[in-house]
């Protein structure tokens, strides 16, 4: 039988199940030539006929050891670890000092994802052979496994501790380096990542994983242009080597660092040359939908996702990347279950856990409370406090409440008034990117006597095509700038329009359109719009063109400012980013000049900044400060400066809703 033992331990196990097939016409009754083609016909791929041979041998042998512990690995061969496990503890028993007992246990224990446990037996199992390099092998494997197992609870310490400790048996193994570089890049330590990676990188081939990671972590630390070049080095040397798979990885990456730098066009071209050299492959489509996602093509996004799943229903990148497409397309409930799905697969998946939360965060009842200190050099100060809830009770409907208290005082003239405005307001999405806002309510305004006026504000918000904002609108409102303007009783009625037109090529353009009627018979037009590019993503950096062009039927000069003509023009900046995960910060600036008529031009500047932290997930607020010289409800030469605190709390952590979406 030496042949066959040879062929075993070599895996031929296909040419063994022939040898031992053969000598046993000629000797049916041998007990080892039987264990040798059980063996042999469960490892060439039939563990199942394994399980039977090796269980007509146990009812000849009930108490044979050697049977029994083939019988029980012929179930971990059939991926039947449930079977395996009571079978493997009977074993254990009866046989504590085992080697191959105590090692199968671990083994089974490590395939049922028990490896607080495997872990227990595994080192059980080196103690009786401690030079034992199987049981080494299965070491790090379960460690691996539990480590895995902590990243995906959150735990990234601990599955730290476990992958470090595998260097212990096995210096800079390979599979630990790759967790260990994974672990580093979900926690966003991408000097740690490219440092492990580094390590990695001990042949060709090695290099070329190494350096696809490390475009990785660069991308992840917004240093987008250094992944671009470290993807270009890796795909020079990989047209080197024949490997199909680190190939087709290198290419993927290259393309993803293209869509990464907004190169969408390379991209476009690359993924059409790869549809060619790799038709039908998940990774392509997977490309092919990210830079939908980037380009704001979502119906592509959503089709590409679509066939991966057709083909992968368990795929990740299917799953939660339909997820977010949808969210893009503002088909949220999809998107929720696109989301659940991607759990039920991936459980504890940190990424798909956020995405739900962001979701819960825009559904989830809210109180806000605007606090608000106003002067100008009019000799004006107002005083407000704004207090609203809002309880949307699908992703389709919701309802608001809002309060405000306002008191405002010339201390020059001491003219004091004050007014209170409450309103309802109730939001319907009528399709995905088409929805209608409504507000209406009254303002009590109280002065030596008060009058009561309703007010109003409706809005048709819609996206008509690919990166287009457009709203119509109109809002009835009372003219309370000033005590002054507060007692004139000045309704006016907007009718506006506002269009965002935005591009790939960082270039957007915003427009404002606003006729208003006023009750005192005059009219006012004003045409806002803004040339705008973005310099830089992390942080938004906005820099571009204002112009703004006001005209009044009447001029009222001694009452408010209404020129018969009035222009503006102004460069200006926006910079928003974040101090770190719980604390943002915006600031704007503009400056250029304002004509009134045919005065003389003068110089405008106006700024803002703020500052938001996030004190939980359901609890923030915000603090901001803004002043500005155009020219406004009073006259040119105005200077205005507000300074607030806006208070945010999540009452709860999902939407009243939650339980009726299909988990």
């Amino acid at each position: 039988m030496s042949p066959g033992f040879k062929m075993l331990e070599k895996g031929d196990f296909e040419k063994a199940e022939s040898f031992f097939e053969s000598y046993l016409q000629s000797d049916p009754e041998n007990k080892t030539a039987n264990l040798c083609y059980g063996r042999a016909v469960g490892l060439s791929g039939d563990p199942k006929r394994a399980t039977v041979l090796f269980g007509s041998l146990k009812d000849q042998y009930p108490n044979d050891y050697e049977i029994t512990i083939n019988y029980n690995e012929s179930f971990l061969w059939d991926k039947q670890y449930n079977k395996a496990k009571p079978l493997y503890q009977d074993l254990v028993e009866k046989y504590p000092d085992k080697f191959g007992a105590v090692l199968g246990y671990a083994n089974t224990l490590s395939n049922l994802k028990e490896y607080k446990e495997a872990l227990v037996w595994v080192n059980k199992a080196i103690a009786l052979n401690p030079e034992n390099e199987s049981a080494k092998v299965s070491k790090k494997y379960i460690r691996l496994g539990y480590a895995n197992e902590y990243v995906n609870n959150q735990s990234y310490k601990k599955g730290i501790k476990l992958l470090l400790e595998i260097f212990d048996d096995f210096p800079e193994d390979k599979d630990a380096l790759l967790n260990l570089a994974n672990v580093y890049l979900i926690t966003k330590n991408t000097d740690k990542a490219k440092s492990t990676y580094r390590r990695y990188a001990t042949s060709k081939k090695d290099s070329i994983t190494a350096i696809n990671g490390m475009a990785l972590a660069e991308h992840i630390a917004e240093k987008d242009k250094e992944a671009l070049k470290q993807a270009e080095f890796a795909k020079s040397m990989v047209s080197e080597i024949t490997d199909a798979k680190l190939t087709e990885q290198t290419l993927n990456r290259y393309v993803q660092a293209l869509i990464w730098n907004r190169k969408y066009g390379d991209a476009k071209k690359e993924i059409e040359k790869l549809e060619k050299t790799y038709p039908d492959s998940n990774w392509v489509r997977a490309l092919r939908a990210t830079l939908g996602m980037y380009t704001a093509k979502f119906k592509m996004s959503i089709e590409n996702y679509d066939a991966i799943l057709a083909k992968d229903s368990a795929s990740f990148d299917g799953n939660l990347g339909k997820a977010n497409a949808l969210f893009a397309s503002d088909r949220v409930v999809p998107a929720y279950k696109a989301a659940f799905q991607t759990l039920r697969i991936f459980k504890n998946q940190k990424d798909a856990k956020g995405f739900i939360e962001k979701l819960n965060g825009m559904y989830t009842p809210l109180v806000e409370d605007h606090a608000a200190y106003t002067f100008d050099n009019g000799n004006n100060v107002a005083i407000s406090n704004t207090i609203s809830a809002s309880l949307p009770w699908s992703t389709k409907f919701k309802t608001s409440l809002s309060y405000q208290y306002r008191t405002t005082e010339n201390s020059l003239i001491l003219n004091k008034a004050e007014s209170h405005v409450a309103t309802i307001g109730l939001d319907f999405k009528l399709m995905p990117n088409v929805s209608l806002n409504g507000v209406a309510g009254i303002n009590n305004s109280r002065f030596e006597t008060s009058y009561t006026q309703p007010v109003m504000n409706i809005k048709l918000v819609t996206k008509p095509f690919r990166l287009q904002n457009l709203e119509l609108g109109y809002q009835r409102e009372i003219q309370s700038f000033n005590a002054d303007l507060i007692e004139r009783e000045i309704v006016m009625s907007h009718y506006g329009l506002n269009y965002n037109l935005g591009t790939n090529f960082n270039l957007g353009w915003y427009t404002q359109l606003i006729h208003t009627q006023q009750s005192d018979e005059n009219t006012r037009n004003l045409l806002f719009t803004s040339l705008y590019y973005s310099l830089m993503r992390k942080p938004a950096l906005k820099i571009g063109l204002n112009y703004q062009y006001i005209t009044f039927a009447e001029q009222v000069p001694t009452i408010y400012f209404s020129p018969e003509i009035y222009r503006a023009g102004e460069f200006f900046a926006d910079v928003r980013g974040n101090f770190s995960e719980k604390t943002k910060f915006m600031a704007s600036a503009a400056t250029g000049i304002q004509k009134v008529e045919e005065d003389p031009q003068t110089p405008i500047f106006r700024a803002e900044a703020g500052l938001t932290h996030d004190f939980s997930k359901r609890f923030s607020a915000n603090v901001y400060g803004k002043y500005s010289n155009i020219a406004s409800a009073t006259a040119a030469g105005f200077e205005f400066t507000e300074m607030g605190l806006k208070i945010k709390w999540m009452l709860g952590q999902k939407p009243v809703f939650y339980a009726k979406l299909d988990k």
